[in-house]
């Protein structure tokens, strides 16, 4: 059934442009860090909002805030929309601030058309999605999915020399007026709005991506060994060079694995040679692989083709190489009646479209472990993210937020079944 509530556009907009002063930097991006003062001058805000709303707010051990709006059933697991505020050191202000103020801005108008839910609506903002200040990235879902922070995070360093440890308690105990909640609360489901950070969907002129997945990530760390020996009096019949190895290698892998799979991702980001002595043939060369593809099988595969070729160009110039795996991120299949619910919701509202893969971590990757999970994209410009000019057209977050309304409301008259929406106006 159609609703017929509307998102305040002009509203979500002007806090898109206040929430971006929150760490704005000159060239119109946001550095607003993860446990920083920043994030928590964010996240008061946020919280501020809520309580000028009525709208209780809850915060658990790793700081992931909740706002909640309640619904029919009280003792009903509530149902959760949002993304994150953390950014990147030099980032865009709709990476994640995009998916969070949406939601609250679907809180509201569900508060401005005085709509009574079947269960629960809740805002979320998760701590740490980003991982640049911290590591790993998507601290707060991933400790609010298995429902326990593990005891080694505690002591993560940022650059500057700050605790996670530190941070967290500072964090928490700047927001004395969330009520504290166990990691872990049962949910209903949850729908998550983000900016696509590709180029596919405005290539495409298309406005929505329905995300159905993630891809799966595998890092393995690549060391080959030869014989640091001097640069000007050993011939090359005498060379056992790593380095020439890691070429040969690397050559062989990126013009093979991702020319013949579309769907498949290569990178090589950190590459260091040893003794790194101008005149001296390396002794050992270190390297990253990250590996994406939305199959766990392809990823067995492409694994064992990044070992077996090091392995052999190490061999062929009597070097020595080792592949570790050090991360392991099996591919995401979200909730196909979340799906339908948005593909619904879409349609109802006439709106082009097209079916997705992320090809970036998100925090509905872990949510869809522990329950019906899904995405909404909008398009960036150029596909620009991480990146202070990332760009998201006005029409484009407006409409991202009616679409996440729509599919929301569609969601929950699905979950309140015995009691499904009777809407008191």
């Amino acid at each position: 059934m159609k609703t017929g509530i509307k998102i305040n556009g002009e509203r979500l907009l002007g806090r898109l442009e206040r929430f971006a002063t929150i760490g704005g930097t000159p060239a119109g991006g946001v550095n607003r860090q993860a446990l920083s003062p920043e994030d928590r001058l964010a996240r008061a805000e946020l919280a501020g909002l809520a309580a000028d709303r009525g709208f209780a707010v809850f915060q658990d051990a790793m700081a992931n805030l909740f706002i909640r709006r309640e619904g029919h059933s009280p003792d009903q697991p509530p149902f959760l929309i949002g993304s994150h505020l953390d950014s990147q050191p030099m980032g865009g202000r709709f990476d994640g601030a995009l998916g969070t103020l949406a939601a609250f801005e679907v809180l509201e108008s569900l508060d401005d058309a005085d709509i009574r839910t079947p269960i629960a609506v809740e805002v979320v903002a998760w701590t740490n999605e980003e991982g640049s200040r911290f590591a790993p990235g998507a601290m707060g879902s991933m400790a609010f999915a298995s429902g326990a922070i593990p005891e080694e995070w505690y002591g993560r360093q940022a650059a500057d020399g700050a605790l996670l440890q530190h941070e967290l308690a500072s964090t928490l105990a700047a927001s004395p007026g969330a009520h504290h909640r166990a990691l872990g609360t049962p949910i209903s489901g949850y729908l998550e709005l983000h900016i696509e950070q590709g180029p596919a969907l405005e290539r495409e002129n298309i406005p929505i991506g329905i995300v159905h997945g993630i891809q799966g990530t595998r890092w393995l760390e690549v060391v080959i060994t030869g014989q640091t020996a001097h640069a000007g009096t050993t011939q090359l019949a005498f060379r056992r060079d790593p380095l020439v190895a890691a070429t040969e290698a690397l050559q062989s892998l990126y013009g093979s694995i991702m020319p013949n799979d579309e769907q498949a991702r290569l990178t090589v980001g950190r590459i260091s040679v040893e003794p790194a002595s101008i005149n001296a043939i390396p002794g050992k060369v270190a390297f990253s692989v990250d590996l994406r593809h939305p199959s766990v099988l392809e990823l067995d595969r492409l694994e064992s083709r990044v070992r077996a070729i090091c392995e052999e160009k190490a061999s062929g110039l009597g070097c020595q190489a080792t592949v570790r795996r050090t991360f392991d991120m099996p591919p995401a299949q979200f909730s196909p009646n979340l799906l339908d619910a948005v593909e619904q919701a879409v349609a109802r509202l006439g709106i082009a479209h097209k079916p997705m893969l992320s090809g970036a971590f998100h925090d509905a990757l872990f949510l869809a472990r522990v329950a019906d999970a899904a995405m909404i994209f909008v398009p960036c410009r150029d596909g620009l993210s991480h990146n202070e000019a990332e760009y998201v057209e006005p029409e484009h977050s407006v409409l991202g937020a009616q679409v996440l309304l729509e599919s929301t409301l569609i969601a929950l008259d699905r979950i309140g079944g015995q009691c499904s929406l009777s809407f008191l106006r």
